[in-house]
């Protein structure tokens, strides 16, 4: 008879804690996985599990706070209420209040990673969970006719909030002001100016009129346009 699979004797959980406090202390990952398995008395065996390599941790660490975020913002009274503009602002405002209470750790692999507009290896879990979340809402938007239905443009709207997601971390990361006031307004001005050129505007106005005078071009000719 084959017998029972040991159970692990750690979770997921607790080798991301054990991983945090490691780089935290030593600012470097750790020289081996073999070596960390050892630390957490477990066999190399147990660690792969969980995780294929300590990227593995980092992903999932910024997966999951992502996840968390959108998950939490979504279970809002108010929620069913919100614009499309005021979800995504939700989201951002509330994400960057649960990164500050993993702030050392979520420097360090910001700064590990090189963060810059382009997307590092460590944040595309997180940065595909924003992208979907953030794609629901837009749909949302064009259902309703809040946001402009554009042809081939507003296909585009999730592109410039996933611009809006790597500049907000790189700023936030960067911003030493008071309970980090600037970041808060720069949430602010970049997504309401995003949603600006999102939602309908004059330029809009005066395309559908070229439009209609392009359709009506006998009375076009008769005008002398």
């Amino acid at each position: 008879m084959a017998k029972a699979a040991k159970k692990s004797t750690v979770n997921s959980s607790q080798i991301q804690e054990a991983y945090i406090d490691y780089v935290l202390m030593n600012n470097e990952p750790p020289k081996s996985i073999y070596l960390f398995a050892k630390s957490l008395k477990i066999s190399e065996a147990e660690f792969y599990n969980f995780y294929t390599s300590f990227m593995a941790i980092e992903k999932t660490i910024w997966a999951e706070l992502t996840e968390t975020t959108i998950t939490k913002i979504a279970h809002q009274e108010i929620w069913s209420q919100y614009t499309s503009r005021e979800k995504i602002l939700s989201f951002f405002f509330s994400f960057v209040e649960l990164l500050k209470t993993q702030r050392s750790f979520v420097l360090y692999s910001l700064k590990k990673a090189g963060i810059g507009l382009s997307t590092p290896e460590v944040l595309l879990t997180a940065k595909q969970k924003f992208e979907s979340f953030a794609d629901t809402v837009i749909k949302m938007g064009l259902e309703s006719g809040e946001l402009a239905d554009r042809k081939f443009l507003s296909k585009r709207y999730k592109n410039g909030l996933s611009l809006q997601f790597a500049f907000i971390l790189h700023f936030w990361a960067e911003d030493e002001s008071k309970d980090f006031e600037k970041t808060d307004e720069a949430i602010e001005k970049g997504i309401n100016l995003s949603f600006d050129f999102f939602q309908h505007s004059p330029i809009d106005n005066l395309f559908e009129y070229g439009k209609f005078i392009v359709r009506n071009g006998k009375l076009r000719e008769k005008m002398g346009i």
